[in-house]
């Protein structure tokens, strides 16, 4: 029910009542009007002991960090005949309206090291009244199925714990800032916990060598269980099992072993003493020559379940490991034999026919005669066991058979004599004949001529003398689609400048310089507000987004040669040969991450630029993806840096929205794309749930940049910016590398996960030039069809006599489809949308 403002309304039932105020919703507590007063029973009921809380375990409920919300993570035990044991968060505004006293019993509880159950000096509170807007919850430990758990990591600086419930729903994730939580800035709590074993289970190290616990997650874990069983499970290491059943102990106890597990157990036995002609210093270390001093098993904390189950803290590591040697071979042959047998099954089909003879003889061993007889039940049973599906390296292996033949189909149609049947068989369409077979059109041909890219001479002849284009933009912009720039000198500083929109085209030379320099001193602008203005550079919120740019910055493009030296590699990073700024928000960072130099923090100066250019959006992990290239191209030239991303961020600002609404548009147009181009491709995702093309976000996210090689990249996006024949032509870039495998995926991936790995696994596979000419028939393609679409309808609506339509489906020759029968597709504005050139 909706209570307007000003209006109160109350309903009670039992204990408790709800308020509505000002648009406000209360819960609260009250006591029965038929009973006067709580029974002896229900005050029982009502008393909350609490065991452990935590202060500043934020609530993140959107993107933007000033709408996280503080709060108390807490163990709560219901005092009752049967106890319960709750897990709560309170954000503390909640518990600001319980007073100071509340308060001071959270804090009392955090700042003590040990609580024990009997301790008469034990703090009851009263749970605070909840508001559906508060996101506070509390929820029985028998009630949550599992816990997420993610420590710190260097992109991500607080870590987090997400709740998963019995009944499938989750609960708010968790983000436990240690930098400000009282109990993790105590070193005297530290101290004293070190020295209990209160929290101690009955499976982990004795509390005087247990280490301090390392954030604030970890402390909650330890404390958990005390109340309950957690299993983590070795299939997920970040996922914790809560009280988990046999089946949930069956499925999340699978043994993985480490590398080096071997090593482990022949330093033990007699192998590691006797005669072998394997050199000494290649044998595994004997572990009994370990210093005294020393743990008895160096392998001992590590969290393989192998270790754990050879060498538990009660087991002396002396002992006999004849058993655990004998289980580790016995699992190593029964992945051996798996091996075998898929292996054999994959060899032995006829895809694999062409390669077998080029194989080394003991892999040509394993195929079968009766291979074909083998492979129907195989693929039947859907893979190996719990190893990883055979039907994706099946679709691997069919993929670089049905590669090379077609390379030997294109060798052959080179050394025949030309003609145009010829050239129509091997013409870069391939198998994208989509629309040939259902409606007459003819088969669109590309335009593409990468051999001869644009190169200086050719650029020099588009000028005259005072610097003003002989030629219109759109012959520019044609001629860089089908050719591209040469990677050779510096044409590309020069040309994209002018592709991206940061130079205007048809002015002098002089001209262009003025409005250049107005650009420069504006960047110079920009920058000043932040530069060498040390209460802004250090305000809270820009230090939240120097540490997020200098993280991502510090891992991007290292390859590159700008990128990959360290400060301490250079012996000069600055006039004075010291350094002018370091966007990390602490000097002691430096060290902890990747090493970073002087072309990486200007690079994160460019995109702090960027962050204070635009407000609104701010920094967004992916954009210096984005960035690195441009810097590269345009030789470190700060400015021109800048102003080049910021047209590239205005092409592509849909991407980055917070709420993701620009990627599932992306998304959902590309999906309505493969049903129009290719609807046996589109039943096949809708049947294996992927149509979410979750596969494609990262490719349409930063335009293929982690798909392609750096320099083909480079190439990529110069082709897209020109927005020759559509402003979103990445979409058909995209469709161009689904159709090229699209028979490996209908044939042989019949699952999500499946389509999702073959996916991934194309990185660095794909080839640029014939995906870029088979993308360019496919939107010539989808013109086409458009076009067609329009005119048929246009003519049913004016023809509206049989007469007419008998006319036209006898005007086409014998043996063709009857035009009056083809179901046209309809087309949404998204789709419509992608015929538009031009910004």
């Amino acid at each position: 029910m909706l209570v307007g403002k000003n209006h109160r309304a109350c309903y009670s039932d039992g204990s408790l009542s709800i308020i509505s105020s000002d648009s406000m919703v209360e819960i609260q507590r009250t006591q029965s009007e038929s009973s006067g007063s709580l029974s002896p029973a229900a005050e029982e009921e009502s008393k909350h002991r609490l065991l452990y809380s935590k202060s500043k375990v934020y609530v993140n409920p959107t993107a933007y960090a000033r709408d996280n919300i503080p709060g108390f993570v807490a163990l709560v035990k219901r005092e009752a005949v049967n106890p319960t044991y709750l897990l709560a968060w309170i954000p503390e505004a909640l518990l600001c309206e319980k007073g100071t006293d509340e308060w001071d019993k959270f804090v009392k509880i955090e700042e003590k090291a040990i609580l024990d159950e009997e301790d008469e000096d034990a703090v009851l509170i009263d749970l605070p009244t909840q508001r559906p807007e508060s996101y506070a919850f509390s929820v029985p430990l028998t009630s949550i199925y599992s816990l997420l758990v993610h420590p710190p990591t260097l992109s991500s600086w607080y870590g987090t714990i997400g709740i998963n419930l019995i009944n499938s729903s989750t609960l708010p994730t968790l983000h436990f800032h240690d930098d400000e939580s009282l109990s993790m800035t105590l070193p005297s709590r530290r101290t004293r916990r070190n020295s209990t074993s209160a929290y101690t289970s009955s499976t982990s190290l004795p509390s005087s060598s247990r280490p301090p616990n390392s954030w604030g997650g970890e402390d909650l874990l330890s404390r958990l269980r005390s109340y309950a069983h957690l299993l983590r499970s070795t299939l997920q290491p970040s996922l914790f099992i809560v009280d988990p059943s046999k089946a949930d102990i069956d499925t999340h106890t699978t043994q993985i072993f480490d590398d080096d597990a071997v090593d482990d157990i022949l330093a033990q036995s007699s192998y590691a003493s006797s005669h072998s002609p394997v050199p000494a210093h290649r044998r595994p270390r004997p572990l009994s020559n370990v210093p005294a001093n020393s743990p008895t098993n160096t392998y001992s904390t590590r969290s393989s379940v192998l270790h754990r189950s050879l060498y538990p803290p009660s087991i002396s590591t002396t002992q006999s490991s004849s058993q655990a040697r004998m289980a580790l071979l016995q699992s190593f042959s029964n992945i051996t034999r798996a091996t075998r047998h898929a292996a054999q099954n994959i060899l032995s089909h006829p895809l694999a026919k062409p390669i077998v003879p080029h194989l080394p003889d003991p892999v040509k061993s394993l195929v079968n005669a009766n291979g074909d007889l083998e492979w129907g039940s195989w693929v039947e049973k859907g893979g190996v066991g719990e190893f990883e599906s055979a039907r994706v390296y099946l679709a691997r292996w069919a993929r670089i058979v049905a590669e090379e033949g077609d390379r030997a189909r294109k060798r052959e149609a080179q050394a025949l004599p030309s003609s145009s049947n010829v050239v129509e068989e091997i013409s870069p369409l391939g198998v994208f004949e989509l629309l040939h077979s259902t409606i007459n059109l003819p088969s669109p041909k590309t335009s593409r001529d990468p051999a001869h890219p644009i190169d200086e001479a050719l650029w020099a002849k588009w000028f005259d003398k005072d610097g003003r284009p002989k030629v219109r933009l759109e012959e520019m912009r044609r001629q860089v689609f089908r050719r591209g720039i040469t990677p050779y000198g510096n044409l590309r500083k020069k040309m994209w400048p002018f592709i991206l929109g940061v130079h205007e085209w048809d002015i002098t030379g002089s001209e262009r310089e003025a409005k250049w320099e107005e650009k420069r001193k504006r960047y110079c602008e920009i920058k000043d507000e932040w530069c060498g203005v040390p209460e802004v550079f250090d305000r809270p919120d820009v230090l939240e987004e120097r540490h997020r740019i200098d993280v991502d910055c510090r891992r991007t493009d290292r390859t590159q040669p700008l990128f990959s030296t360290s400060y301490e590699d250079t012996a000069d990073n600055g006039p004075n040969g010291t350094r002018q700024y370091t966007i990390s928000p602490q000097m002691s960072d430096i060290g902890a991450q990747s090493p970073s130099n002087e072309h990486i923090d200007r690079l994160a100066g460019i995109l702090l630029t960027y962050n204070f250019y635009n407000k609104e959006l701010g920094y967004v992990q992916g954009m210096s993806d984005l960035c690195a290239p441009l810097y590269v191209v345009m030789g470190s030239d700060e400015e021109l840096t800048f102003w080049c991303f910021v047209e590239v961020m205005n092409r592509m600002v849909q991407n980055f929205l917070r709420d993701q609404s620009g990627m599932k548009k992306q998304l959902s147009t590309l999906q309505e794309l493969i049903c129009v181009m290719d609807p046996d491709l589109y039943r096949h995702l809708e049947k294996t749930d992927g149509l979410n093309l979750f596969f494609c976000f990262r490719w349409v996210l930063i335009t293929f940049k982690r798909e392609f090689p750096f320099d083909d990249v480079l190439r990529l996006w110069e082709v897209l910016w020109t927005d020759y024949y559509s402003n979103e032509f990445v979409l058909f870039v995209a469709l161009a590398i689904l159709e090229s495998h699209r028979d490996m995926i209908l044939r042989y991936l019949v699952e999500f996960d499946e389509i999702l790995k073959y996916c991934n696994e194309l990185s660095m596979t794909i080839e640029l030039n014939s995906t870029l000419a088979q993308a360019e028939v496919l939107f010539l393609s989808f013109a086409q069809l458009v076009a067609d679409i329009d005119r048929r309808r246009a003519e049913e609506a004016t023809d509206s006599t049989s007469s007419v339509l008998r006319r036209r489906g006898t005007s086409t020759s014998e043996g063709n489809v009857s035009l009056s029968k083809v179901v046209m597709p309809t087309l949404s504005d998204n789709l419509r949308d992608l015929l538009k050139t031009g910004r």
